[in-house]
């Protein structure tokens, strides 16, 4: 074996730590033991059923202890696992499992109705494995997740071909901008970053004898509260499991803030992810509206990725919970460490402001490298780094750059770096807006709009004009109903430059944003045109 798996890792856990809790849901606990046998069985399964090295299968599940599962069995089996967002549309998902040319399916039971539009379609699709949650029988078509669980795998699976440090883990982004795109990791490389972070390191160098003593005692118990389907929660639960932790999983569908509070309470929950103000605002709120309900001693920190964390909301939950540290890491699914802020102990980082990683540089759209302070770029990332995107060269061509002779992760921030070190963001090119001939980078109005009192949530977007090509429109979520369109314009201009305000605002009931705190500008843009 040359470099490191999470399979590797993660029967290491199971042997040392057999009766530790590997998941968690509710009432129900899943030990490493249990998770390592039920784990061996989907792996002996897929395998019976005629996967072969690097075959692709997609996990399409709310969070659940089987999500996890299911990726282990696929790391066990050298499989790849796909994440599927369950909010796709049948001719979605069928792009996507298309593309990724998947051969099993994973699926919550719910999901049976959608599968069967699309079904016939997917000639390359062998197995279907329900997982029941209670909506209805498991169809003909398909496998129960608790029979493959279950099945004899005859001890510890090590398939005939072998594993590998290049093993692949491959991450679906993107289709607000563009077609999802699978972003392909080897598993060396991602357990290199995650263990690069812990208190105890994992050395870059695979050297199995590492992890003598390394799980002689449970590691934390981390709670993804976006989904694990998205990059977010996805690597905050591997970074949880690679040290032998627990993955504390909210019962419900839908978030619901005093749920979150309550579980972080009652499971004694130390590290929580979350994704910017979409998840802070509503804790923050449960929060402020009953500040004595809850005892968040056992929580040592959050951390936010994703999207912009607002200073105000940091405060707040500072406010509450003095002791805790706030990390806002800057990444994305191409481009894992370009940046991060921490708050706490008093102190408070600026929202969009992170110390630069180690490999983190600014280039002009030539793809030179800016050594000018201030002077606004693309961030480019270096160091370990996805060795592409699945089946698409031009776009992989246009995101990994050679510069002064290193490899580079670009996938389109723009920003700049000041003489301190420190990362200014300001936005993604893909929606930046050109008004007048100035750039506008939607997050940084968005973050002076979501100062204002009245405003729960912001988007900005540019819709066409004669005069300007676009104009700059905010596209607002109130927590009152008496804010002056006006009002709005005049607060941003107190922070920004006058071009930069919108010149017109809408209200909506609801920005609609994603589970994993996202939103679609396509829409948003759709909308406010058809409004004005």
């Amino acid at each position: 074996m040359s470099g490191w798996t999470f399979a590797e890792l993660w029967e290491r856990a199971a042997d040392e730590l057999p009766d530790a809790p590997f998941a968690i849901q509710g009432d129900r606990v899943v030990t490493w033991g249990e998770a390592d046998r039920r784990a061996d069985g989907i792996a002996a399964t897929l395998l019976a059923k005629g996967a072969t090295k690097q075959d692709k299968v997609a996990q399409y599940l709310y969070n659940s202890p089987e999500y996890i599962e299911s990726q282990f069995a696929c790391f066990k089996a050298a499989l790849v696992p796909v994440n599927t967002n369950y909010r796709y549309t049948a001719d979605e998902l069928l792009y996507l499992w298309d593309n990724a040319d998947v051969i099993a399916v994973v699926f919550h039971g719910t999901f049976v109705d959608t599968i069967e539009e699309i079904r016939d379609r997917l000639t390359r699709v062998r197995t279907w494995l329900w997982v029941d949650d209670g909506s209805g029988p498991c169809p003909d078509w398909a496998m129960p997740y608790e029979d493959a669980a279950t099945y004899d795998s005859g001890g510890r699976v090590v398939p005939d071909h072998g594993r590998d440090g290049d093993d692949l883990y491959m991450l679906y982004t993107g289709g607000t901008t563009g077609m999802p795109k699978g972003v392909m990791w080897r598993q060396d490389d991602l357990v290199a970053i995650l263990g690069a972070r812990l208190a105890t390191p994992i050395p870059g160098a695979h050297d199995p004898a590492e992890l003598e003593g390394r799980f002689d005692s449970p590691g934390p118990l981390g709670m993804p509260a976006c989904p694990l389907m998205h990059g977010t929660g996805g690597i905050t639960a591997f970074t949880t499991m690679i040290q032998g932790g627990c993955v504390v999983l909210l019962a419900s569908r839908h978030f619901d803030p005093a749920e979150l509070l309550d579980t972080i309470e009652g499971r004694g929950v130390n590290l929580l992810a979350i994704v910017g103000d979409a998840f802070a605002k509503p804790i923050l709120d449960a929060l402020d509206a009953e500040p004595d309900r809850w005892d968040l001693s056992s929580l040592l920190g959050i951390v936010s990725s994703g999207v912009m964390w607002s200073e105000e909301s940091k405060q707040g939950l500072l406010r509450h919970h003095p002791n805790m540290l706030l990390q806002d890491a800057f990444s994305s699914s191409e481009a894992l460490g370009m940046g991060v802020s921490v708050s706490g102990g008093g102190e408070l980082a600026k929202t969009a402001r992170f110390e630069a990683g180690p490999d983190t540089i600014v280039i002009d759209d030539l793809g030179e490298r800016i050594t000018e302070p201030g002077v606004v770029g693309r961030l480019a990332v270096g160091g370990r780094q996805p060795i592409g995107y699945y089946k698409d060269e031009e776009k992989s061509a246009n995101t990994f750059l050679m510069i002064d002779g290193k490899r580079y992760s670009c996938p389109g921030d723009y920003a700049t770096i000041g003489g301190d070190g420190k990362v200014a963001v300001l936005g993604r090119g893909s929606v930046c807006i050109n008004s007048g001939g100035e750039k506008i980078f939607p997050e940084e109005v968005e973050e002076a709009a979501k100062t204002h009192p009245s405003v729960r949530d912001a988007v900005v977007v540019g819709v066409p004009h004669d005069r300007f090509g676009e104009m700059v429109v905010a596209v607002a979520e109130l927590d009152t109903d008496d804010m002056a369109e006006q009002d709005l314009i005049d607060h941003i201009r107190e922070h920004l430059a006058a071009y930069k305000a919108p010149r017109r605002v809408i209200v909506v009931d609801t920005i609609g944003r994603a589970p994993n705190g996202k939103v679609d500008y396509k829409r948003l843009r759709a909308l406010a045109t058809d409004r004005l």
